[in-house]
């Protein structure tokens, strides 16, 4: 074991004197004294040769040498580590980089404001599944078997099991408010629908909704009007003009559909209007009485309204966006003009 001492004294004088004078150097003894097959553990395998009785001395001297070794090579590191480049200094006292300002997406817009709207009107907003049975989206609402609405060319199938689909009208919301609620009700129902069809500038296979139903006693057709034509005012200022025309929905009778004046062109007639001064933002009517009755709601002593328009539509005459597509492409030049925007 003395003998083993002296070698280890002999080798930390080596390593002190030891001079690096470039980073390849440095590995150099790195390997040499602390490599898989260098000196320290070279040393270390000499422990199974002491006797029993001089294991514990000896353990403590090979420590010493092993630390003298590391201790001599991160020395040698840190004298070639290679100087911070000037022009990668931080100056604390430079202003910071500007943070682009985010913006909510044109839909999200449109749909926050239409919901503020009613809110103030006292509706609530409800919500449900974009995955939804045949009864919730079609049979509740009216719509028997043999309606067009209901062909495979128009609404999304789920193909392992055709009862349910993926919801072509946010009015499936409507009818599992009716379900499990009482009169009465006065709910907004916004969402995302999904219908079978071609993607264009003009149509597009999801798009988004907002929905109402109003039912209580006494509830009648002037109350439409009067809640639409707040509505309308609200959104597009008090200089719109309003009309409504006889329409036909399974789930309301009477039905009508609601125009506003043209806003890009202001009633002269244009391409969006079909040079009618006209363009059309929802449809709505007295719920039927047998949708009332699917629920167990008494159409003898309860009435109601219902009306649904498309945020697209509504986001498209706010902003004068005439291609569905930019709505869902995610090109950020398109999403920045909308920065600021509330």
């Amino acid at each position: 074991m003395e003998q083993l001492v002296q070698q280890i004294e002999a080798y930390k004088q080596e390593i002190n004197l030891f001079d690096a004078k470039t980073p390849e150097a440095v590995e150099e003894f790195r390997i040499k004294y602390l490599g898989t097959k260098g000196l320290v553990k070279s040393v270390m395998g000499e422990m199974k040769n002491v006797p029993n009785e001089q294991k514990k001395a000896f353990g403590q001297v090979l420590n010493e040498f092993k630390l003298f070794a590391e201790n001599k090579y991160e020395s040698l590191k840190e004298n070639h580590q290679p100087e911070a480049d000037s022009h990668q200094q931080i100056d604390w006292s430079l202003p910071g980089d500007p943070i682009a300002a985010g913006t909510r997406h044109p839909l999200s817009i449109v749909r926050n404001q239409i919901v503020s709207i009613f809110k103030r009107l006292g509706f609530a907003v409800a919500e449900g599944p974009e995955i939804e049975d045949d009864w919730h989206n079609f049979g509740a609402m009216n719509l028997p078997e043999d309606h067009p609405a209901r062909d495979m060319q128009d609404t999304f199938y789920i193909s392992q099991n055709p009862a349910w689909l993926l919801r072509t009208h946010t009015s499936s919301v409507q009818a599992r408010v009716m379900e499990s609620q009482k009169p009465p009700i006065r709910v907004i129902c916004p969402g995302r629908v999904y219908r079978n069809e071609t993607i264009s500038a003009r149509a597009h296979c999801f798009f988004h909704q907002v929905e109402g139903l109003y039912i209580d006693d006494n509830v009648s057709f002037a109350d439409l009007k009067q809640t639409l034509y707040f509505f309308v005012q609200e959104m597009f200022g008090k200089n719109v003009k309003v009309r409504f025309r006889p329409s036909y929905f399974p789930f309301t009778e009477p039905s009508a559909e609601m125009d506003i004046s043209c806003l890009i062109c202001g009633g002269d007639g244009c391409n969006i209007c079909k040079h009618t001064g006209w363009v059309e933002i929802l449809g709505s009517g007295m719920v039927h009485p047998k949708v009332l009755d699917n629920f167990g709601i008494d159409s003898n002593k309860y009435t109601g309204f219902a009306f649904g328009m498309g945020v697209e539509r509504i986001t498209q005459l706010k902003f004068q966006v005439n291609d569905l597509r930019l709505y869902s492409q995610n090109d950020v030049r398109f999403l920045k003009q909308f920065t600021g925007v509330i």
